[in-house]
């Protein structure tokens, strides 16, 4: 007997969820560096710890990169690019609410960071988070929405791998 399996589903109403928040994310972000960029000519401290502080990153992650100029710009375009692209075929072939959401907001701020690097040849920045002198890499809502996807994904990969599997526990009973 030959089972056919089809090779592409419509997306579901979790998929079309998970696309709308990759969006979302995304055009959050750039409408939130946009205002930084129009109104920060100068730092703005909100509490003695967070203030708005303009500034651009050309490279990644606490500035890794960042002297590597067009190619180097070129290369983390393409980069970003090819993971933007297995998040959103992630999305499409999960089932699990949760790792849709997970991947949707490390794609929003993916886009968000890559749209930014291929306008402008640099990453926006403006948040900054610091305790007296001691200040964390500036950073913007696409940075916190990747962080956020990625704890997600790491609570739950660890939620899932504290419970044997089904098939494995019949194994070990033999």
């Amino acid at each position: 007997m030959i089972t056919v399996h089809p090779t592409r589903r419509a997306p579901g109403r979790l998929q079309a969820i998970a696309f709308a928040l990759v969006v979302l994310i995304a055009a959050l972000d750039q409408a939130a560096k946009a205002a930084a960029r129009a109104q920060l000519a100068a730092p703005v401290d909100l509490t003695p710890f967070l203030a708005l502080r303009l500034g651009f990153n050309p490279g990644v992650t606490f500035g890794l990169f960042a002297g590597s100029g067009d190619a180097g710009r070129w290369a983390l375009s393409a980069v970003a690019f090819v993971i933007v692209g297995a998040l959103l075929a992630w999305i499409w072939r999960t089932r699990s609410a949760v790792t849709a959401v997970a991947a949707s907001f490390i794609a929003g701020g993916a886009i968000g960071n890559l749209l930014d690097r291929l306008r402008s040849g640099a990453v926006t920045d403006f948040i900054d988070l610091h305790w007296g002198e001691a200040h964390w890499p500036t950073f913007n809502l696409a940075d916190a929405a990747i962080v956020c996807g990625v704890a997600l994904l790491l609570l739950t990969a660890r939620s899932s791998d504290s419970r044997p599997a089904a098939s494995t526990l019949g194994r070990a009973a033999r």
